[in-house]
């Protein structure tokens, strides 16, 4: 992630999100959160480091005092101009100090820490040879649900990034598919969600034909075909929030067979959004879509979760599977994607972005899910 969140969000969002970290990490029985450049620190401070770079960033959060951020000197203007900056103090290093050191005089020496998952390894060894008695946990093992739960600006961000994603769909499905390159058709699909608004493409999957029981396919050279089914799945970035929708279309009419599968696949999808309420275990959307997916005979096609968190980035916890007991909560944002994935055939995935409100859920994409067939 690159730039700064959208400036609606103020010092006083970033400082209520840092206090909420600090009281999740006492919760947890953490002595505080050491967050390194990324998505976590663009959620709690607005600050982006222009780039990556080798020299030691770090926000410092603990309960016995106001939030630190540790920066290099060469960087520190740029972390001054950041939304969230009145909400912290700044402590600068310069090349040749020892920066581990600094931070180090910040922590309890023996404390056990949360640390975002994306830490360099150099920088978490030399905090651990600078306190060689702290322990460390990664926030997605220790608060999963950190970002999970969105406020209202979050929500209308999110919101805004489905709608630029179905626009996306409503153009694409008018061009030309038979004839052309899977590459060709993915670069049209980056192309429009830039043209809705989109900073940043995640992703692009065209999976057509047999390419389509891979879930993960992305693009290739495969050249399209009358008679092909295609699934088309794509997302990224629109003012740090994620989009992330599958669709999937047909070249021509579809057999009784690849009707059928999609109409299940639907039904599936269906199943998965009704079971969204608050207090229901993640693993219930699960359950619900699966089971639709299980009793029509394709259950061991069906080869992965049901759907995934989403916010600042377009993966995140919580997850829609088996075994997650973690309760829905209004405010959280996920995926509802089940899929059949016939090997050497053809595969079908529908999805669409969930939020969960007081009595139910809403979708954030409304494109129609009905088989759609394109030229």
């Amino acid at each position: 992630m690159t730039g700064r969140t959208p400036a609606r969000f103020t010092a006083d969002d970033y400082r209520a999100r840092m206090e909420r970290a600090v009281h999740a990490a006492g919760d947890a029985g953490l002595a505080g959160l050491l967050v390194a450049p990324g998505p976590d620190l663009v959620w709690l401070t607005g600050y982006a480091p222009p780039a990556a770079t080798e020299r030691l960033t770090l926000l410092v959060l603990t309960p016995d005092r106001d939030p630190v951020l540790v920066v290099p000197t060469l960087e520190a203007p740029d972390a001054a101009a950041a939304a969230g900056a009145p909400a912290l103090t700044l402590r600068d290093w310069t090349d040749g100090k020892d920066p581990y050191a600094a931070t180090a005089a910040l922590l309890d020496t023996g404390g056990r820490f949360g640390v975002s998952d994306n830490a360099w390894a150099m920088h978490l060894l030399g905090m651990q040879k600078a306190l060689p008695d702290s322990s460390y946990a990664s926030l997605t093992e220790a608060l999963p649900m950190l970002r999970a739960v969105k406020d209202a600006a979050e929500l209308e961000l999110m919101a805004a990034a489905g709608a630029a994603a179905d626009a996306t769909y409503e153009e694409i499905r008018g061009l030309p598919f038979a004839g052309r390159a899977e590459s060709e058709v993915g670069a049209d699909l980056a192309d429009l969600l830039r043209r809705f608004g989109h900073s940043q493409v995640d992703f692009t999957i065209v999976a057509s034909g047999p390419n389509g029981a891979n879930p993960h396919h992305e693009v290739g050279d495969r050249v399209i075909e009358h008679g092909d089914m295609i699934v088309l799945d794509f997302g990224g970035l629109k003012d740090g929030y994620g989009s992330d929708t599958s669709r999937t279309v047909h070249v021509g009419e579809p057999t009784d067979e690849e009707r059928r599968v999609h109409d299940l696949v639907r039904e599936a999808q269906e199943a998965g959004f009704r079971a969204v309420r608050p207090g229901v275990a993640c693993q219930e959307i699960d359950r619900a879509a699966r089971a639709v997916i299980a009793d029509a005979g394709y259950g061991e096609y069906f080869i992965h979760r049901t759907g995934h968190g989403i916010g600042v980035t377009t993966h995140e916890p919580p997850y829609m599977i088996e075994g997650e007991e973690q309760p829905l909560v209004p405010g959280m944002c996920f995926s509802v994607e089940p899929g059949v994935y016939l090997p050497g055939r053809f595969g079908v995935r529908i999805e669409d972005i969930v939020t969960v409100t007081e009595d139910g859920g809403r979708r954030l994409n409304d494109t129609t899910r009905e088989m759609v067939i394109v030229h």
